[in-house]
């Protein structure tokens, strides 16, 4: 995995949807010195048309138009359900164009007969993009070359991290990991904070809590060479109130719960390319 890097001769990029994942790699652009003059946008709904505005001076439309002609790369940020249609209207506009699909579960098989082309990239990105601390999974098909993979990765330097995956089929797992990922720590932060509320803590110092013991924890594993079996280890002393915490995890089968929960959502991600693809 590595750090994105930003580029000082970014090309006109078109977003075709401006929702939450569209405005954080705006964001990072916008960041980077990339004029606003320089992106287009075709987002149909008028509060985040008006949201782009406000936020970075970006003036969307609510239709594909001739203006898109002019990107050399096209981010297609657009619910599942949506992009087949999406791609027939905006497709006499981005023949020229590569294309980058934050889309999850259609296929490059389908964006590539939708649009008529084989320059795709697909990434799964998360939330955390929304801050800069993201991570994106990447995968290229074959037609896409070097060159076009590091504006790719231009494009993401905003938002995180990003990692190359060698088979497409490797992006359902990566978005049952991280894609879906996000949720699972505020889930986990929501029960721990209902715990620290239950043992007579207040409801903020629960939460502050829960979130600076994840942020933490994080930031540890990030920095250690040790893998996270061996940092838990450190923390638990047999007979000891980690200890009690972990054994009643592991009576419950927490841990093959959440397997489950994973492979239910990488299932899911598979699903979704067989509904909308094609």
């Amino acid at each position: 995995m590595s750090q994105t890097t930003a580029s000082s001769s970014l090309p006109t990029i078109a977003f075709i949807g401006g929702g939450n994942m569209a405005s954080a790699i705006m964001g990072g652009l916008i960041r980077q010195g990339h004029a606003a003059g320089n992106i287009e946008v075709v987002e149909p709904y008028e509060p985040t048309r008006a949201a782009l505005l406000q936020s970075y001076g970006i003036t969307a439309q609510a239709a594909p138009t001739a203006a898109l002609q002019r990107a050399q790369i096209v981010v297609w940020a657009v619910k599942p359900q949506t992009f087949k249609d999406a791609a027939a209207q905006t497709r006499a506009h981005t023949q020229q164009a590569l294309h980058l699909s934050v889309a999850a579960g259609i296929r490059s098989d389908s964006i590539a007969q939708w649009l008529g082309s084989e320059r795709i990239v697909r990434t799964m990105p998360n939330t955390p993009a929304l801050v800069g601390k993201g991570v994106s999974a990447l995968y290229a098909r074959p037609a896409v070359n070097a060159a076009e993979r590091q504006r790719v990765e231009a494009i993401l330097a905003g938002t995180g991290d990003v990692l190359w995956v060698d088979t497409e089929k490797q992006l359902d797992a990566v978005t049952a990991l991280s894609g879906s990922g996000p949720a699972y720590v505020f889930y986990f932060m929501e029960a721990m904070t209902r715990a620290g509320t239950a043992m007579g803590l207040s409801a903020e110092q629960a939460h502050q809590l829960a979130v600076g013991t994840f942020v933490g924890a994080s930031e540890l594993a990030r920095r250690s060479d040790e893998p996270p079996a061996v940092l838990r280890e450190r923390v638990t002393s047999k007979g000891g109130t980690t200890y009690a915490a972990l054994t009643s995890l592991e009576r419950d089968a927490v841990g093959d719960a959440f397997v489950r929960a994973m492979q239910a959502a990488e299932r899911r991600a598979q699903e979704l390319g067989d509904e909308f693809g094609g």
